[in-house]
């Protein structure tokens, strides 16, 4: 064993500084490791920023679990469902749950002197999170968008199509109008203007006060329009939503009401299903990076062995044995290999900073809800990728080094 590394050392350093016919080969084969390996760092960082920034912006909207009454899924104007301080108190305390929070809707209209703009209006409690709304708000405040008293709800979080639509800056009063058994009108005062870039919930969603949605619903204290659940750990999604449904469900029949309980990924199937689209895309071009890798490598591993051939009989009539010979190129070949790895993390993980930092390469939200190629960098993934590249690199060179096997002691060195 250690005869081979000692050999396939000395002839990787030979292969610098010399011109071989080889040396070409060899160069092709480390880009060829290089770029797919930065390919793949890429395609990895940026598929995991698309996930997760989509997915945050979807559970920043409705958390992970829905909890509402049946008709939810049918329109905004539903039927509420009660939400007593024994029955939050008893989910909060469930395992993985970390945080609880009500909310209303109520389907409105804006009006302006000449114009309409249908919207949902979301009515929050006082222990709703607002740091996602926080996060992308781009003028304004919204820390009196909850407050309590007799100014309670007077004040209005619209997104920046709203605004750039109808002419809204913070600061002005705007006439809203809802449409039940009768039409009724509030005057609300824009306090805050946000924009995450996600259309189809930027469109639809104006935040207001819980007491709001409540009185414009004719609805009691504890009434609501559903609870929103958010996990510790998304991956414990389905578990923890099957629970909560159990739970919930002995609670209504005892209470004799109904709750309906939906996962995020239940919510919005389309965009889950883009998203498993793109893992599909991902594993497509790693199969074809790793592909364009081995091929390449077997390449110069193959113009090696036939360069070498009067080396390879000299070590033959020497009396090594064809698995000993078989270790040390293929133990080259693992150095050129590394050597190409080691370009391909540089440029590939250089190229991810660069767009992380600068976001140099701009997107459409329209179309990707995102304003540019989101990077996410994740140590796991990058060193499974990095190992499996290696074996299976190497892995693809086993069946073409038996090419040394049929070499001939007498005839090689004869012919040289």
């Amino acid at each position: 064993m250690f005869f081979e590394r000692f050999l396939a050392r000395r002839l990787f350093k030979s292969e610098r500084g010399v011109r071989r016919v080889s040396r070409p080969a060899v160069v092709i084969a480390e880009a060829g490791v290089a770029l797919g390996l930065a390919v793949m760092i890429v395609t990895i960082c940026v598929s995991l920023g698309f996930k997760h920034e989509i997915r945050s912006k979807v559970i920043g909207f409705n958390s992970h679990i829905h909890v509402s009454s049946f008709d939810s899924s049918l329109s905004y104007e539903t039927t509420p469902i009660t939400i007593c301080d024994t029955l939050t108190e008893t989910l909060a305390s469930m395992q993985g749950v970390s945080h609880l929070q009500r909310y209303a809707t109520k389907p409105a209209i804006f009006r302006t002197d000449d114009e309409f703009l249908g919207f949902v209006l979301k009515g929050v409690g006082e222990e709703y999170d607002l740091s996602f709304f926080r996060s992308y708000l781009q003028e304004g405040s919204i820390d009196s968008l909850v407050v309590t008293g007799e100014e309670s709800g007077v004040n209005l979080l619209i997104s920046r199509d709203m605004a750039d639509k109808l002419g809204y800056r913070v600061g002005d009063r705007v006439d809203t109008y809802f449409i039940g058994s009768s039409l009724r009108a509030r005057r609300f005062t824009v306090c805050g203007i946000y924009e995450t870039g996600f259309g189809d919930f930027d469109r639809l969603f104006a935040v207001t006060a819980l007491t709001v949605v409540q009185r414009l619903n004719e609805w009691e204290e504890d009434e609501v329009t559903g609870l929103e659940v958010s996990l510790a750990d998304y991956d414990e999604l389905s578990q923890r939503a099957w629970e909560i449904g159990r739970y919930l469900d002995d609670w209504g029949k005892a209470h004799r009401t109904g709750f309906y309980v939906q996962t995020i990924e239940e919510q919005n199937p389309n965009l889950f299903a883009w998203l498993d689209i793109l893992d599909m895309n991902v594993w497509i071009i790693l199969l074809l990076m790793l592909l364009v890798a081995g091929f390449t490598v077997i390449s110069g591993l193959l113009i090696l062995i036939l360069e070498r051939t009067s080396f390879i009989g000299t070590l033959k009539a020497m009396g090594s044995l064809n698995s000993s010979i078989r270790q040390t190129f293929l133990r080259l070949a693992v150095f050129i290999i590394g050597r190409g790895m080691l370009w391909g993390n540089v440029i590939g993980l250089a190229l991810c900073a660069l767009q992380k930092y600068t976001g140099l390469v701009a997107l459409d939200p329209k179309n990707y809800y995102l304003d540019r190629v989101p990077i996410e960098f994740n140590v796991f993934y990058i060193i499974l990728l990095n190992v499996g590249m290696l074996v299976l690199s190497v892995a693809m060179l086993i069946v073409p080094s038996q090419i040394i096997s049929r070499i001939s002691p007498s005839k090689s060195i004869r012919f040289e």
